[in-house]
């Protein structure tokens, strides 16, 4: 310790010199702050004002009493803290400084007031989720060298003005698919933050598939130890413990982001039907399985041990998770009779309410009958048949919320272009214009707006290994389709959200992202 505060003593002594902690001199800061119109996802309302704050080695970050804002203030002062090189001490004493306060008013859950002017920062909420978001776009208004682990030269200004901001939709998610190739809990919790810069707010964890089982359940142990010990093409898998699991839950919390747990059925089950023989209509277990292929699989519809198994899951994995939803798949399920899905999708809802969770499913669960509240998860695409689209949007006019994750739009394994190295091509190239330029409210025919619920981006990993892999497909789309979530549709504009999402890249530079330099974006010279 004494010899890491000889180090930033150091460090500070060369900034305030000019000179940075490698004896180069360091490039020229902008001295101009960063405008309100480079947020990502645009604010709804914005009035800029002529003079900025200063953050300084003075600066304190003052909050009221409240543990919540508390937590959120500590969470900032650790993101500026390396950076700066400043102390930056969290207190509920003063005044100026940056202020985190929380105090009734037209936020809703999660929106807040940014007001900065030369005397501080302000960041009103109504709720703590409301703050956290705040602090996002405050993080923006700073210069990208803010993300850095290391003292960097300032000034660290603050643009003038008042931001007053809440989102357009309740459901911003991205969906992480850990079953096709495992991802460890860091590899998760980097996502997570790259996802909460964003003001997204649902982590949608696809925990199984025919590839992998990967969350232990202590009543049918061998789905974790012996369904989860392969991957696509053969490697050795992996699955969270139950304490890791748990820690997900937590750090997603910490970043206001609310889990949503997928166990894909009847079909995609492979490496389910794998570990117990009993869940097969033969009672013969097949092999575990490492391709690619899709709707093979099945559970035995007929067999009650099946709903024996679907409780204990769903038992065990709703302890798991405070959050409110509880996804169970559906899709793809064509080794399945369309009689045997109705049934078993009869049986397995109402078990998802009895342990206090609402259904979550893919858009198929319309061929059944979806529980009241249920939500369906649309990943349909343009060319998707108007049938199709039809009893999707029948189900949303009955009640049924829907969430947009149309596959030619935002799956984010969807390759750019021909040439990318990674990703998959069925549903389309979906280049970033593709990705953004579209709105929830009117996607689906027929379905009204009121039972939008919000947008989604899959990433779906049968090409993906590491988190280097992940960000190059996720950046620069999933900011887009996080701007599609939180921002009014009276912003939308691809000739200005282009510029915005350009000056994204020193940020994700900083923060050591991979990211594709799409050609449709004015990316800025090196």
């Amino acid at each position: 310790m004494k010899h890491r505060t000889l180090r930033l003593l150091g460090s500070l002594v060369l900034v305030a010199l000019g000179v940075s902690a490698t004896g180069a001199t360091p490039a020229p800061r902008p001295t101009s702050p960063t405008p309100f119109d480079h947020v990502v996802p645009a604010p709804a309302h914005a009035t800029p004002g002529e003079h900025p704050y200063r953050i300084t080695r003075g600066t304190h970050i003052r909050v009221d009493g409240s543990a919540e804002a508390r937590r959120v203030g500590e969470y900032l002062a650790g993101l500026l803290r390396p950076s700066t090189g400043y102390r930056l001490p969290v207190t509920d004493r003063g005044a100026g400084g940056i202020r985190l306060r929380l105090h009734q008013g037209p936020f809703g859950a999660e929106g807040y007031r940014l007001d900065s002017g030369p005397a501080g920062v302000t960041i009103t909420a109504a709720a703590p989720a409301g703050l956290f978001h705040g602090v996002q776009t405050l993080r923006q208004l700073l210069p990208a060298a803010v993300e850095k682990d290391s003292v960097q030269p300032g000034p660290w200004l603050v643009a003038g003005g008042s931001l007053q901001d809440t989102p357009r939709y309740g459901w911003r998610g991205a969906m992480l698919d850990v079953s096709r190739h495992f991802f460890t809990v860091e590899q998760v919790k980097r996502y997570i933050d790259q996802l909460a810069l964003y003001k997204i707010n649902k982590l949608h964890l696809h925990l199984s598939d025919d590839q992998g089982w990967r969350i232990a359940i202590d009543s049918w142990p061998r789905l974790a130890t012996y369904g989860g010990s392969t991957q696509v093409g053969g490697g050795p898998g992996g699955h969270y413990t139950k304490a890791d699991y748990r820690e997900i839950v937590r750090y997603a919390s910490s970043r206001y982001l609310e889990v949503v747990p997928e166990i894909d059925m009847p079909g995609h089950t492979n490496a389910a039907l794998a570990s117990y023989a009993d869940l097969n209509c033969d009672g013969v277990a097949p092999p575990l399985y490492t391709g690619t292929a899709v709707g093979f699989s099945s559970l035995c519809a007929g067999k009650e041990i099946t709903y024996d198994f679907v409780d204990d899951v769903i038992r065990e994995l709703a302890a798991l998770t405070p959050g409110r939803y509880l996804h169970i798949g559906g899709d793809e399920a064509h080794s399945t009779s369309h009689e045997d899905y109705v049934a078993f999708m009869e049986r397995v809802q109402p078990i998802v309410a009895r342990y206090g969770k609402t259904v979550v499913g893919w858009h198929q669960l319309t061929g059944a009958t979806p529980a009241k509240g249920a939500l369906a998860q649309y990943w349909g695409l343009d060319g998707t048949s108007a049938e199709e689209k039809e009893r999707v949007a029948a189900a949303a006019r009955n009640g049924t919320g829907i969430v947009l994750s149309p596959a030619d739009r935002v799956y984010l394994d969807m390759k750019y272009t021909a040439d990318t190295p990674l990703g998959l091509s069925w549903a389309g190239l979906v280049e970033v214009r593709r990705s953004y330029d579209w709105d929830p409210a009117a996607y689906l025919p027929g379905a009204p707006a009121s039972a939008i619920r919000g947008v989604e981006a899959p990433l779906w990993s049968e090409t993906l290994t590491r988190s280097d892999e992940i960000e190059y497909m996720a950046f620069p789309r999933l900011p887009g389709v996080a701007e599609l979530g939180w921002s009014p549709a009276s912003t939308h504009d691809w000739d200005a959200y282009k510029v915005r999402l350009a000056a994204q890249a020193e940020r994700w530079e900083a923060l050591g992202i991979d990211f594709y330099r799409s050609p449709q974006v004015p990316w800025p010279s090196a």
